[in-house]
């Protein structure tokens, strides 16, 4: 899928700058436009009590609204919810794989000195997390207390990413814990400060052609990474990825149950209600059916995983 640029020997893929409009591959109709970004996602969890504590006192949320079954959460200095919890007694917590749906959502910090004060925050609560260096971002992993996946991190510079060929260049190495420290500048940890956003999700799917053909040729995001085994990422913009698909959970994973803790929606948010009106249009002209609230386009994907495009 795609082009690369070889060395003068020919054997060897060359790293150019990631400059825009020089790496991804487009879907062939509708494309999401520049100004595409996420929304909340909306989880459903066993217990309301146990997820707040861990989203407001270990991932830095601050709930807008709440009750007995329901959250409504975003960063403490921020209008914008990124995070809706919903709460359904007895559900069972996600397993650690062989189950369709979601893989993590993505907090997007706004700048790498808070990233490093939150990667101070969990060392000083003693709470366990997994870190990666992905070249184009940096990145902490945690699970909620239901099992469900979550990723807080922070991009670096458009400037240090790199392409080789179509295909922008991505990795999961070590996280530098003792450089990204030092960024911290001893201020202290204060919750998820303004700027902070939905940076992408990712999902586990049943087949990557089916998830390129629903995602990026009838949704409309182009393909920027295509390299890392059984996985294919995607964007709008020219982002490194808005959405994550892997097919990771195994052969004959089934789709999340009605009585799982699960990813009940994402939000896909556009700027222009003709545009929501254009991939819904795309979605039908492809085959998939959709369904209209308002002004907003929801959808399911193969394995039934619902996306919502709104205004």
């Amino acid at each position: 899928m795609g082009s690369e640029t070889e060395d003068k020997f020919g054997d060897e893929p060359v790293a150019e700058p990631a400059v825009p409009d020089s790496y991804g591959i487009r879907p062939s109709g509708f494309r999401l436009p520049m100004d595409t970004g996420l929304g909340r996602v909306r989880l459903q969890v066993s217990d309301i009590g146990r997820s707040l504590d861990f989203y407001e006192g270990v991932l830095g949320l601050r709930a807008r609204e709440r009750d007995s079954s329901h959250a409504v959460l975003g960063a403490y200095d921020d209008a914008g919810p990124l995070v809706e919890l919903v709460a359904r007694s007895g559900a069972k917590p996600a397993p650690p794989r062989g189950q369709l749906g979601l893989y993590h959502f993505a907090i997007l910090l706004p700048d790498r000195a808070s990233l490093a004060r939150f990667a101070q925050h969990l060392s000083d609560i003693n709470a366990r997390a997994g870190a990666a260096d992905h070249l184009v971002s940096e990145a902490l992993y945690l699970q909620d207390p239901d099992n469900l996946g979550i990723e807080v991190y922070s991009d670096r510079p458009r400037s240090a990413w790199v392409r080789t060929g179509l295909e922008l260049k991505m990795a999961t190495d070590p996280l530098d814990f003792n450089d990204l420290l030092k960024s911290a500048a001893n201020a202290k940890w204060r919750g998820l400060p303004a700027g902070t956003v939905m940076g992408h999700v990712h999902l586990h799917v049943g087949d990557i052609a089916a998830a390129s053909s629903f995602y990026s040729d009838a949704l409309g995001f182009d393909r920027t990474v295509w390299g890392y085994p059984g996985a294919l990422f995607m964007s709008a913009g020219g982002y490194h990825h808005h959405l994550g698909t892997n097919i990771w959970a195994g052969r004959g994973a089934r789709p999340a149950a009605e009585r799982d803790a699960r990813l009940l929606e994402w939000t896909i948010r556009l700027y222009d209600s003709a545009n929501i009106a254009a991939v819904g249009e795309s979605l039908e002209r492809n085959g998939y059916r959709v369904g209209r609230d308002g002004v907003d386009i929801v959808a399911r994907d193969p394995w039934g995983t619902q996306v919502r495009i709104t205004q």
